[in-house]
């Protein structure tokens, strides 16, 4: 899988953020394997803004949470990803076993 993380609008680096990022990234494919690749992209402007985009073999699940810290919002958004994927997930096995029957 690969994994692509942006940050904008600020000027100083943030190794933790980006290591966190990372392993959350990663922890997506404990929920689906067909993962393909990974965007998170920070944006620093009047609020913390994290946008994740997790791109799948036929679909794309897409989440963005701001709030007043980076890290709050980097858990909202993979939360919401998570939820999105065990949604696809389901939705994916329910369709093959209506294919069955």
């Amino acid at each position: 899988m690969k994994t692509q993380i942006t940050f904008r609008h600020t000027t100083a680096t943030h190794p933790k953020l980006h290591d966190e990022a990372l392993s959350i990234a990663n922890g997506f494919t404990k929920y689906h394997d067909g993962i393909i690749s990974t965007n998170v992209e920070f944006i620093n402007e009047v609020n913390k803004t994290v946008g994740i985009t997790v791109h799948l073999t036929g679909n794309t699940i897409a989440a963005k949470e701001d709030s007043d810290d980076f890290h709050k919002s980097l858990h909202n958004a993979s939360e919401k990803i998570i939820r999105q994927i065990k949604k696809y997930k389901t939705k994916q096995i329910s369709s093959r076993t209506k294919d069955i029957d």
